[in-house]
Order: C-alpha cells, then sequence, then structure tokens
C-alpha cells in the first residue's frame, strides 16, 4: 500500500497500472511501426533502433496520458467519498497488443472502480476528469512541440496526439466509456467535451 497525501493506492492496483501501462506503450509501439512489426519481424528487416525509438516515445506519452486519466479519476472520486481503486482488464489488453500487431488501435486498458453513496452529477465528474485532463495534457505537450526540434519535438507530437485520442476514444458514448457516463449526466458537456477532443485531434492531425 503506498500513500499520497490523502490518496491511497493498493499493491494489485499499482500492479495493473503498470502492467497496463505497459501493455498500451506496446500496443501503440506496434501500430505506429510503419510497415508493420510482424512483417519486418519475419522478413527479418526490423530497425532495432527505430523500434526502441518508438517504443520510448510511447511509454512516455501513453504513459503520462494513461497514468494521469486514471488518477484524475481516481482523486475526484476519492474527493466525493469513495473508496476507488484501478483494475486492469488483461483480456482487453491482450486484444489491444494483437490490434497492435494487426495495425489497429484499440486501448480500454480497465478502469478506476470505486464504490460509496453517489449522486449522478459527482459521477459524471468522475467521468469527465480522465478526458479533460487528457485535454490538458494535450495542450501541455503542444507548446514545446512549437518551439522544439528532433527528439524533444517527437515527443511532443506523439504527446500531443496520444493524448487527444485518448480524450476522444474515452468520451464515445458506448459501454463502459467515459462518455456515457458524462452524456447520462449532462448532454451539454458531453457534447463539448467530445466536441472539442475530435475536432482538435482532427485538426492536429491535418495540420501536422
Amino acid at each position: 500500500m503506498f500513500r499520497l497525501n490523502e490518496i491511497t493506492f493498493y499493491r494489485e492496483e499499482l500492479r495493473d497500472l503498470a502492467l497496463a501501462w505497459l501493455a498500451l506503450g506496446i500496443a501503440f509501439t506496434f501500430f505506429l511501426t510503419p510497415t508493420g512489426f510482424a512483417r519486418e519481424f519475419i522478413a527479418g528487416t526490423l530497425d532495432s533502433g527505430a523500434f526502441a525509438r518508438t517504443f520510448v516515445l510511447s511509454m512516455i506519452t501513453v504513459g503520462t496520458g494513461f497514468l494521469l486519466h486514471e488518477l484524475a479519476h481516481k482523486v475526484v472520486a476519492v474527493r466525493f467519498g469513495q473508496v476507488a481503486a484501478f483494475r486492469a482488464d488483461y483480456g482487453m489488453l491482450a486484444f489491444a497488443i494483437a490490434l497492435g500487431l494487426a495495425g489497429f488501435l484499440f486501448a480500454a486498458p480497465g478502469a478506476v472502480y470505486h464504490r460509496g453513496r453517489i449522486t449522478v452529477r459527482e459521477n459524471g465528474l468522475v467521468a469527465v476528469a480522465g478526458p479533460v485532463t487528457n485535454l490538458v495534457l494535450a495542450v501541455v505537450f503542444f507548446l514545446p512541440f512549437l518551439f522544439t526540434t528532433g527528439f524533444p519535438a517527437e515527443i511532443a507530437r506523439m504527446g500531443v496526439l496520444v493524448n487527444l485520442f485518448l480524450a476522444a476514444f474515452n468520451m464515445i458514448p458506448f459501454g463502459p466509456l467515459d462518455g456515457n457516463t458524462v452524456k447520462t449526466w449532462s448532454f451539454g458537456i458531453f457534447a463539448v467535451v467530445l466536441g472539442v477532443a475530435g475536432l482538435a485531434l482532427a485538426g492536429f492531425l491535418l495540420l501536422f
């Protein structure tokens, strides 16, 4: 057990966070290997240096976006008097890695589960905290992207893309994703956050 101010992290939770971070880093790395990791590996043409560079980029950017997204859920839930902890979905993590190998991307590594008395509004705020955190991180990464070059610029660019993707993806109103909970609480806030995330992602891809 690890305690940070008023937030308690359990041993199993820290393990799940670490494994989810690693699995997502691997999945994003496979996805971003230009001509396909599996094909290059089998053909013996895989550039190990480029692959390692992509893995480091993925771990830094995906790690930051994923960890702070889940931490935001947990912090807000605890503020509302909930007992909250992250639990990884190992089946979905394996699925994400397999899809990355196939050239597709899907990220549903698990969720912060919380229990206790909570209102619809409070539950909506817990849910929207993650995507909003990713939007803030996208802005943080965008600033050095404009003023740096080389590897730092690569980190910044990927940080923007990853966080905009995480924000937009998690706001989809489907199943256990954050968008469903936010939409149940407030359609207006749901529409604004999803619209900002989707438009920002599309705009960044078109411009950069």
